[in-house]
């Protein structure tokens, strides 16, 4: 049904575009001269979230809207396919009636960024894309299933404040099982169509999903809510609520993972691919391109991309043996690579300290960083390990976003798991990358900005977001860290490991490497330990492309400094700089690039 029209004609025009579901879109037209164009434009922003959050509940609740959060969603269904690519056609029509250059200077950034994603998004479903991607709806990393385990262990963005949410929780899970029947039909068609996971990725979702099948309610991780529940409710919801969430376990989410764990450790296990590149199925080369394209918002051809890493990697490593030099170490790289993962100096003594060394740089770090930032986020991070449920696969750090209302801090997570893979030497960079002034600098002050629409607060490609983080990582001398050799060394890791990620990535997926080779490559150009590489190849195998951003970002970010720095002269002002890449949120890098270069012009002409 379509939403109701507003009182201007222009903006229900645009309102009636935007419904995927309208019998018949109206005729195009010249918006009337007496509409406010930058009005018409916040009414596509506003209509498009209004059906993104209906279609996708989960990233409402991500978002802090409560609205849908009694909704799990679909994102498996032909419905859910065809309402998606009309939400992206028409959305892509009403911007079209728009004249572009009414628009002020941020509404027409708006306008780019929202038609740069528009159109990324309608190409994979026009291209079959989309549809490929559910015959893969789970594996080891960033999957369904483990996200329905967090929100509903309460770690998540799921509120368990009320009773009410505590009832809004249960309506939720309850499509937990539809989804897992839809999963299942997915994996079969693509079964069909020889597109399936890697028998590696199947081999390590089983014990992830194994974990899920306990005994008894009280040992499921969707009882912890039961465990944690406020000592306000009375003792009628407490006894009502504990037997409805065990009822619940018991009955619904219990056997769904058990249909999900039966059918991946039998069927799907039995017909998984020995290869493990994308560009290995059916439609995979081109499929994997058009990921590239979307991790690194560029036009670099999988190959070229192949050949920057290759370049990159090699420059590193003179760096690296030039630090080993300074240290006087005799032998050859692999020799000292080996000897930071066998020393005991650089192995933590336990989780306990590994979190205190965190702690103790975040007040190092926070108190440096007026020296490059004249802005920072007002939301907190806190520090915390990994859950155990699923440490064993995640690699050695992540980041997690703040509630934008401020009523939960962002997290810098730390994997404490197999103590000798958690080198001391990579703390440093660690906490750059991933806390301040890294990931949560730039993802809690994007969402700061209410100014500003909500798909620029809270979305962005993966090369401005992990390549700030990278970038981040170059300003650690500045924040007075890597005085010792061995945490700049460590940082030289950091930057080889996402040289390397180009190499690989491109290598498995395009160029039919397989995961040992990718793992011996990873071996002889970085000192992380096998349990790191091993995790982060098998990331790259699961998670197509994604890896990429990093160093395309990271570098795009590095030539622009280096052109406002040539540029300006004496007038460059790092503040300011890091300003204008922060204050407007992530955005596509040829965008970005537009952007610096209209500043580097005000600055240089205000001289």
């Amino acid at each position: 049904m379509c939403s109701p029209m507003s009182k201007q004609f222009f903006i229900a025009l645009i309102s009636l575009l935007l419904l995927a579901g309208c019998d018949k879109a109206p005729t195009a037209a010249q918006p009337a001269p007496n509409v406010n164009t930058g009005t018409a434009l916040q009414q596509i922003f506003h209509d498009y979230q209004e059906a993104s959050f209906k279609l996708n509940p989960l990233q409402a609740t991500f978002q802090s809207d409560a609205r849908y959060n009694d909704v799990l969603g679909d994102y498996l269904s032909d419905d859910y396919l065809a309402q998606s690519e009309a939400l992206e056609a028409n959305t892509l029509k009403a911007l079209n009636l728009l004249d572009r250059e009414q628009l002020s200077e941020q509404d027409q950034l708006s306008y780019d960024i929202f038609s740069y994603d528009r159109k990324l998004a309608l190409n994979d479903h026009q291209q079959g894309f989309a549809r490929l991607a559910t015959y893969l709806p789970i594996s080891q990393f960033y999957s369904f299933h483990s996200t329905v385990a967090k929100l509903g262990s309460g770690a998540s963005a799921q509120p368990f404040n009320t009773t009410a949410d505590y009832d809004i929780w249960l309506k939720r899970v309850a499509g937990f099982t539809p989804w897992v029947d839809t999963a299942i039909a997915r994996m079969r068609e693509g079964m069909a169509n020889g597109v399936v996971q890697p028998r590696i990725v199947v081999e390590r979702m089983i014990p992830q999903l194994a974990a899920m099948l306990v005994n008894t309610p009280q040992e499921s991780l969707f009882y912890k809510p039961i465990t944690d529940m406020p000592a306000s409710f009375n003792a009628e919801d407490n006894a009502r609520l504990t037997k409805a969430y065990e009822t619940a376990i018991t009955t619904q989410i219990i056997p769904a993972y058990k249909k999900l764990h039966d059918f991946v450790a039998g069927d799907y296990l039995a017909n998984a691919r020995e290869t493990v590149g994308l560009g290995q199925v059916p439609g995979g080369q081109a499929w994997y391109q058009s990921r590239a394209k979307y991790h690194t918002t560029t036009d670099l051809s999988t190959d070229q991309i192949h050949q920057l890493g290759a370049a990159e990697v090699a420059r590193i490593r003179a760096e690296m043996e030039a630090v080993m030099q300074t240290l006087k170490f005799q032998g050859t790289l692999q020799d000292f690579f080996h000897f930071l993962k066998t020393d005991p100096q650089f192995q933590p003594e336990s989780e306990t300290e590994i979190l205190a060394a965190y702690e103790a740089l975040r007040v190092k770090i926070d108190a440096a960083l007026p020296k490059l930032f004249d802005i920072a986020p007002k939301a907190p991070y806190v520090i915390k390990p990994i859950e155990a449920f699923r440490a064993a696969s995640q690699a050695a750090a992540e980041y997690n976003s703040p509630a934008p209302d401020g009523s939960r801090p962002g997290i810098f997570y730390v994997n404490t798991y197999d103590l000798p893979a958690r080198p001391t030497y990579m703390r440093e960079m660690l906490s750059i990358h991933e806390a301040a002034p890294g990931h949560h600098f730039q993802i809690a002050l994007a969402q700061e900005q209410t100014q500003l629409p909500d798909f620029r607060r809270f979305d962005g490609p993966n090369a401005y977001v992990e390549g700030w983080g990278l970038y981040t990582e170059s300003l650690g001398k500045d924040l007075g860290l890597y005085t010792d050799p061995y945490q700049y060394f460590g940082s030289l890791t950091a930057d080889m490991w996402r040289a390397c990620r180009l190499v690989v990535d491109t290598g498995m997926h395009a160029q039919g490497w397989s995961r040992e080779q990718a793992i011996t490559f990873m071996q002889e150009n970085l000192a992380l330990s096998d349990t790191d590489i091993v995790a982060e190849v098998e990331r790259y195998i699961a998670y197509h492309g994604q890896a990429l951003s990093y160093k395309i970002g990271q570098l795009k970010l590095l030539e622009l400094r280096a052109r406002a720095q040539e540029q300006l002269g004496e007038k460059f002002d790092i503040k300011a700089f890091h300003r204008q890449i922060l204050i407007d949120g992530a955005m596509p890098l040829a965008i970005l690039e537009a952007k610096v270069n209209r500043w580097i012009t005000s600055q240089t002409e205000a001289q």
